[in-house]
């Protein structure tokens, strides 16, 4: 039977993931404290001043802090072992909620469309001070959000997700301060519910983003920029490698990339020799460290479309290795007498 090959490389890359992701939790927790503290003011303040923008600011601020709830719950089931029930572990939760993030953003910007639209047929008085007081202090909550959020694990998915909706949230802060100038200085109500648009416009291109990425992952799809064919190539480069096949390459996470293919020998007193050369090229030329590798000889091979292993003669070597392989370069074998 031809060997299998499996990365075994999991107990350093766990405890390395678990250094950077306790950092990484404490910075969660420390903005989720500053967006759900300050997104009860936000409320407060909008319900006091009848703003429909800084409702905005205030309900992308929830949306945020739920978005961080989520990424820490997520990242302690990420943390956990392996387990026969979960084999690959339990990293695929923090795609889960950055899916769910995503999605929850799509139904606060319905929401602030129908109350926009409603606003601009039936406009409401608004008292500016207290919109432009609350306005600043958000502005000034989110910068420090950010700051703590930006220095965090950049291929993190979560923590990519949860700098996004700070990123909105400070440029929803800047069109309510905007807005409230603007009725300040006009009178001119509409505004409020046009600034809404805006900031309803800046988190549709957020969630759009967050879920776009995340669907990829959740259905296996391949990482940005990887090509099939570049593997190909850089694989029936090495050595004694004959053909390369049926390659599939997908994500777990986006940082945990993954990759099985059959690698067709032309002498399988090589295939351990080639096995580990085809594992040093994916780790140092693709960043994949996790790969399962089906090794054929020149007289088996499995096809994609079929169950059987069908055997046929060796076919004519490539012109770029030799057709034969001289007794010298064999690696020695024991004999039975």
């Amino acid at each position: 039977m031809a060997p299998h090959a499996h990365q075994c490389s999991h107990h350093a890359h766990h405890h390395d993931a678990g250094t950077a992701g306790m950092d990484d939790s404490r910075r969660l927790i420390f903005a989720l404290l500053i967006i759900a503290g300050f997104a009860v003011v936000e409320i407060v303040g909008a319900l006091l001043s009848g703003s429909l923008a800084l409702l905005a600011d205030a309900g992308h601020m929830v949306t945020d802090g739920t978005a961080i709830g989520l990424a820490l719950v997520a990242r302690h089931f990420a943390g956990r072992s392996p387990t026969a029930a979960f084999p690959f572990g339990q990293h695929r939760a923090q795609v889960l909620a950055a899916f769910v993030n995503g999605l929850a953003l799509f139904a606060l910007i319905a929401f602030l469309l129908h109350e926009s639209f409603q606003r601009f047929s039936n406009p409401q008085s608004i008292d500016v001070p207290i919109m432009l007081s609350v306005a600043v202090l958000g502005l000034l909550a989110n910068f420090a959000a950010f700051a703590v959020l930006h220095r965090g694990n950049s291929n993190d998915v979560n923590m990519r997700g949860a700098i996004l909706h700070v990123i909105g949230d400070i440029l929803g802060s800047v069109a309510a301060i905007v807005s409230a100038i603007v009725i300040l200085t006009t009178g001119w109500l509409a505004a409020d519910p046009l600034v809404t648009l805006l900031v309803c416009a800046l988190i549709a291109r957020s969630a759009w983003r967050l879920v776009r990425e995340t669907s990829v992952v959740l259905l296996e799809g391949a990482p940005e920029g990887l090509d099939r064919e570049d593997i190909r190539r850089h694989i029936e480069a090495i050595r004694h490698v004959v053909n390369v096949h049926d390659i599939k390459v997908w994500m777990l996470t986006p940082e945990h990339r993954q990759v099985t293919m059959h690698v067709q020998v032309d002498d399988p007193l090589f295939a351990d020799e080639t096995l580990r050369a085809v594992k040093t090229t994916l780790k140092a030329e693709f960043s994949i460290e996790q790969s399962t590798i089906q090794m054929e000889t020149c007289t088996v091979m499995t096809r994609p479309s079929e169950q059987d292993t069908l055997r046929f003669d060796c076919p004519d070597m490539p012109t770029k290795r030799a057709t034969q392989t001289h007794e010298s370069e064999r690696p020695e074998v024991s004999r039975l007498h």
